[in-house]
């Protein structure tokens, strides 16, 4: 399977650069893996296709403002971190650009109000410990107070590249539930619920139920390899509370489905039930990658985005549906201009 076969091509109009002002009145695209139909609906229509003692399984990660820039000692040129994932001791897993002007004990100061001596004034110190490919960088910060406080005096959310525009309410970039700090990014298609939408949902009896993926490089990496097969997940960290194990045993025990709201989502618990070949409580690092030939143990429907091309997202839809219904639904999709990405319109896969 070659990573071309999961190409497109997308017109740029079409990539959504503000999210629309009610979160739940994007559009939202249905498709039947029995029929292979597609229908045009509304997001707020979703609650259609749900039944009493379904599940939704929401991700309750929240992104951190993790764009950070700063100078570099000596000839304070400008230096960019993406904090990726915290690796203990203060000590984190960042993207760096441009990687080339650090190495191993190169210090960056951040938030430095003497621009001539930064290392007196600087809030935020990154000392470099290790330099890997692709522009993956391990850095140790120092600092005074309190770490998250600090970052969100000095950092910016991490809006993926293909976003030009600037997020005037940064709250639009995360989930109504995000609850758990430690994302690079957004889980996306849970930007569409609402808290009424998500009320509504329980007076149905749907449960509501919720894990903690944070979404890191992982989700987001580029495939570079042409043989899908080769490409090689950076790890994700996790976690299934018992209580949420519990409802999700029991909602399936009963019949119900339990409709998966992202890609994250789907990692998760498509990890945990490949453990045990259960949900169980759990916490861990996961690298699991979805593409077609996969066997889903957990999931029977799921919510998402349209995802960038050759991407493993759109690879984990593929393997949910088939690569023909998704394409299918994808060139549908642009024919009636869906916007697409972070800020898009959704699918529901069912």
């Amino acid at each position: 399977m070659k990573t071309d076969d999961f190409d497109y091509y997308l017109p740029e109009e079409l990539i959504a650069q503000t999210p629309l002002k009610d979160r739940s009145s994007s559009r939202l695209l249905v498709v039947d893996r029995e029929s292979e139909s597609l229908e045009d609906k509304h997001f707020t229509d979703i609650l259609d296709y749900l039944k009493p003692g379904d599940a939704l399984v929401l991700n309750e990660t929240k992104v951190i403002p993790a764009r950070i820039i700063g100078s570099k000692e000596e000839t304070h040129g400008v230096v960019e971190l993406l904090l990726l994932k915290e690796l203990g001791n203060d000590t984190w897993e960042c993207l760096a650009r441009p990687q080339k002007r650090l190495h191993k004990g190169t210090r960056v100061f951040f938030g430095a109000t003497d621009t001539e001596k930064p290392e007196d004034t600087a809030k935020l110190t990154a000392t470099v410990l290790e330099t890997l490919d692709e522009g993956i960088t391990h850095v140790k910060f120092e600092y005074k107070g309190i770490f998250l406080e600090i970052l969100d005096q000095l950092g910016t959310m991490p809006l993926p590249p293909y976003i030009h525009e600037q997020l005037e309410d940064q709250s639009r970039y995360q989930t109504v539930y995000a609850k758990n700090l430690g994302s690079a990014a957004a889980p996306t298609a849970g930007l569409h619920f609402t808290p009424e939408l998500l009320k509504k949902a329980e007076d149905m009896g749907i449960d509501i139920i919720k894990i903690t993926l944070h979404v890191g490089l992982g989700t987001f990496r580029p495939v570079n390899v042409e043989d899908v097969a080769k490409h090689k997940m950076h790890t994700e960290a996790y976690y299934v509370s018992k209580e949420s194990a519990d409802r999700i045993n029991e909602v399936k025990k009963r019949g119900g489905r339990i409709f998966a709201v992202g890609t994250t989502t789907v990692r998760t618990l498509e990890t945990v039930a490949g453990k045990y070949g259960e949900i169980r409580a759990d916490q861990g690092e996961t690298s699991i990658f979805i593409y077609p030939g996969y066997d889903f143990k957990a999931v029977d429907g799921l919510i998402t985005n349209f995802h960038l091309p050759k991407s493993t997202l759109i690879m984990l839809v593929s393997a949910f549906a088939t690569k023909d219904l998704i394409f299918k639904a994808y060139n549908h999709a642009i024919e009636e201009k869906y916007r697409f990405f972070s800020f898009g319109d959704a699918m529901l896969i069912k």
